[in-house]
């Protein structure tokens, strides 16, 4: 890093699993396979336990490894972050079925008889297959709620506890409930830590959330309105510039950011081998290109780097709290 900061962030069968539609926490009782649960207005019945799952994204593909769930996975894709180190080893037993995109024939050829996606727009026929054609052909799947219609805002603002909510829909699928509320302590207790660490921020903190750029054109993708970035920006006291957004990643122009004159500007660290991804390039575009170059924030340095998954709804969002706070703190900004 050149500057700026950066924070590293066959038949039926039974299993202990709360009953679909059971409250969220619930801790007893078991459910006999067929399983069926709303999932983004689709019903979906899983008839037996997973063995053959294909998991769309890394983030999808680290829940569910965190879950105890590697053996279960015969493939995955669309890797956008360097895997932490403690799971590395079981990651690459993993299949990666494509290194980006992966396409509805090369998903059918692994045979899975499961699909776990963290984008909307990974489940169209131009990629994995839209849902309902995956259900009739007999492969369930799951859509994090974060990403029901793709970049729309969350209804109510994106929270934690919907995360929490995923990972114990995945370990109730898969019949790892203790795991998956293990899972959720641990993830709760970074986000505790989080809010304590919140509370050293003074002021109000004014920050653009600045994710990738369009390849052709350079423009900009920030956090909008109803995303977990927003979210944070809450708990810390900060105002994401661009929380009047009509998506949750619009895409803006380098105009309107100036004008907005940002005090920080949080970088998603990208590592999927796009032009402008990672967060050194990031700040080599702000710093030479003539308008940006203008802003007090580059300037001065003024920049937190996350990894692009504690953007996105994964088990890293919870980081971006510390990451993001110790940021703002270290650089005095209000």
């Amino acid at each position: 890093m050149t500057a700026g900061l950066a924070f590293v962030l066959s038949g039926c069968g039974e299993a202990s699993v709360p009953a679909a539609g059971a409250a969220a926490g619930t801790t007893s009782g078991t459910t006999t396979y067929p399983l069926s649960y709303d999932n983004c207005k689709s019903q979906v019945t899983v008839q037996r336990v997973p063995t053959r799952a294909v998991s769309l994204n890394q983030s999808a593909t680290e829940i569910m490894i965190r879950l105890g769930l590697a053996d279960r996975l015969v493939g995955t894709a669309y890797e956008t972050d360097p895997v932490p180190a403690d799971i590395a080893a079981a990651y690459r037993k993993i299949p990666l079925l494509s290194k980006g995109l992966l396409k509805h024939e090369t998903l059918l050829a692994a045979q899975p008889d499961f699909v776990y996606s963290s984008f909307a727009s990974f489940f169209t026929a131009q990629n994995a297959g839209e849902r309902a054609e995956l259900h009739k052909l007999g492969v369930p799947t799951y859509l994090t709620e974060f990403d029901c219609t793709y970049h729309a805002s969350v209804a109510g603002g994106a929270k934690f506890e919907m995360l929490f909510d995923e990972i114990r829909a995945i370990a109730r699928i898969f019949g790892v409930r203790d795991a998956g509320e293990r899972l959720v302590a641990e993830q709760q207790a970074v986000v505790d830590q989080g809010r304590k660490l919140a509370e050293q921020v003074e002021g109000t903190p004014r920050l653009v959330w600045f994710y990738s750029t369009a390849a052709s054109s350079r423009t900009p993708s920030v956090a909008g309105p109803g995303g977990l970035p927003q979210t944070v920006s809450e708990m810390l006291g900060a105002k994401n510039l661009f929380d009047d957004a009509s998506t949750k990643w619009p895409e803006v122009s380098w105009d309107e950011i100036v004008a907005r004159d940002p005090d920080v500007i949080v970088l998603a660290d990208l590592t999927r081998g796009y032009p402008g991804d990672t967060a050194k390039e990031k700040i080599e575009f702000l710093k030479h290109d003539p308008l940006t170059s203008r802003l007090d924030a580059v300037r001065n340095d003024r920049f937190i780097v996350v990894p692009g998954q504690a953007m996105d709804p994964s088990i890293h969002s919870v980081d971006a709290i510390s990451a993001v706070a110790q940021g703002l703190v270290k650089l005095g900004a209000r």
